[in-house]
């Protein structure tokens, strides 16, 4: 009997409209039933848009701000845009800062000799040409740090904190390096922020407090943080020698890019969707976030290619220097100021293309009751569901600005696997999600863009 209730049970709630998988569909879904259907089967059934990925990340590989493979990626798409018939391609100059890497190594010298898997995180200085040796200082966390700071002075702090979630654990590759300086460190280093490594160090953005003196900074392996914290639980004296020559020049020039459909209608009106196209300089930047600079550019083409006709705009925008700088979005709002009244609703992929679910939504409660309704198209590949709270960092100017925003939410149970890392490649998308990830975006874009009424602000 309870197996009964428990199947009746399910099956009827799994009915609800905004709930679950469902094959009940909204008012407005209703109407958009078969173009939503042909989008989803084109999607499913395409090659084209994975393929152009693997072509893009073999060709020009990691794609850094102010890096002569992100340029180039950048003409490229601007070519290939034209010659998928997207209209108004066009690139808009941003200047973004250019930090260059160089050569970087570490080496454990006690309690026995290791060669340690290391990358410099962005921003952080050089060690000096002659590198720098010095005892190896284990903490768990910042209180950790500042509880002992009398026997912090002169070592090389690593902070051998596990990982948590992304917002709570990335504050100490952001900030480690001044919270070691003020305690009389002479170097950083950080068990790298993710929760999964194969000898596999993440870099990112690191920053500097104003006052305080810059140290070197660098992530190295969950393996060797962790074997350094149970060396010094067990009282060994650990000490590692590190070389970098990490260091910043004078901004270069980059620039968004950007292509559209044309609105048959209301022209003026945009739709906006896309993902940053630059990566940092290691692996492919295949998740973060060419990706979803891919699938939103493959989203728009498939509408067009379909021979469908919004009525409002719909523009693929790939944004430049996400990674370290933010730039792009803030340019793209700029440029764009007087047009953004008529900006309608932001998406952004910012969040590998694995397995989509759906989207988070920042904006009126109306609109966001619209959005649920469109998402009943998505359920028969279970990527319907519009939650509240979503957006992304390149969309985060406009947004600030007043026009709506969502960010396509995957399973990001792999995600920072290969977030920031040689192992971001293209191997480990696979296009069955990826697709996925095409057809939720152009769905939704294209409702959106080509619906009598217009999405409330």
């Amino acid at each position: 009997m309870k197996k009964i209730i428990l199947l009746f049970t399910l099956l009827f709630f799994g009915c609800s409209t905004n709930g679950g998988n469902t094959n009940q569909l909204g008012e407005i879904a209703k109407k958009f039933e078969k173009n939503g259907n042909l989008i989803i089967d084109k999607a499913m059934s395409d090659s084209q848009g994975y393929d152009r990925l693997g072509e893009m990340l073999d060709t020009f590989g990691p794609r850094f701000s102010g890096s002569t493979n992100l340029e180039k990626s950048l003409e490229w798409i601007i070519d290939e845009m034209k010659k998928d018939g997207l209209e108004n391609v066009h690139g808009e100059e941003v200047m973004v800062p250019k930090w260059i890497r160089g050569k970087e190594s570490a080496v454990m010298t006690a309690p026995w000799k290791k060669d340690l898997a290391v990358l410099g995180l962005g921003g952080s200085v050089g060690t000096g040409s002659k590198g720098l040796s010095g005892e190896v200082f284990v903490v768990n966390s910042f209180d950790d740090l500042n509880a002992r700071a009398g026997e912090a002075k002169g070592k090389i702090i690593l902070y051998n904190v596990p990982f948590t979630t992304y917002g709570e654990t990335v504050q100490y590759r952001y900030r480690g390096a001044s919270e070691a300086a003020k305690v009389g460190g002479i170097a950083s280093l950080i068990r790298s922020v993710g929760p999964y490594s194969m000898n596999t160090p993440h870099t990112g953005t690191s920053a500097y407090e104003d006052g305080v003196k810059k140290i070197p900074h660098a992530a190295i392996t969950l393996e060797d943080a962790a074997m350094m914290g149970r060396m010094s639980k067990r009282g060994i004296t650990i000490k590692v020698s590190l070389y970098m020559e990490g260091r910043f020049v004078d901004d270069v020039p980059s620039q968004n890019v950007m292509g559209e459909i044309i609105g048959s209608e209301y022209p003026d009106e945009v739709i906006v969707l896309g993902g940053h196209i630059d990566s940092w300089d290691v692996g492919q930047g295949a998740h973060d976030d060419g990706g979803g600079c891919v699938a939103s550019w493959q989203a728009v083409k498939l509408i067009k290619d379909l021979g469908l006709k919004p009525k409002r705009t719909i523009r693929a925008v790939m944004w430049t220097n996400e990674e370290n700088g933010l730039r792009g979005g803030e340019a793209y709002r700029d440029e764009h100021l007087n047009e953004l009244d008529n900006h309608i609703l932001a998406m952004e992929s910012d969040a590998g293309v694995f397995k989509p679910s759906g989207f988070g939504f920042s904006g009126p409660d109306e609109s966001f009751k619209i959005l649920q309704d469109i998402g009943t198209l998505l359920y028969r590949i279970d990527s319907g569901r519009i939650t509240k709270g979503g957006g992304g960092a390149d969309i985060g100017p406009i947004m600030r600005e007043g026009v709506p925003g969502m960010g396509l939410k995957v399973d990001g149970s792999r995600y920072f696997w290969y977030h920031h890392t040689n192992a971001d490649t293209f191997d480990k998308v696979d296009k069955d999600e990826f697709n996925r990830c095409v057809a939720t975006m152009a769905v939704m874009a294209y409702v959106v863009a080509d619906m009598d009424m217009k999405l409330p602000r």
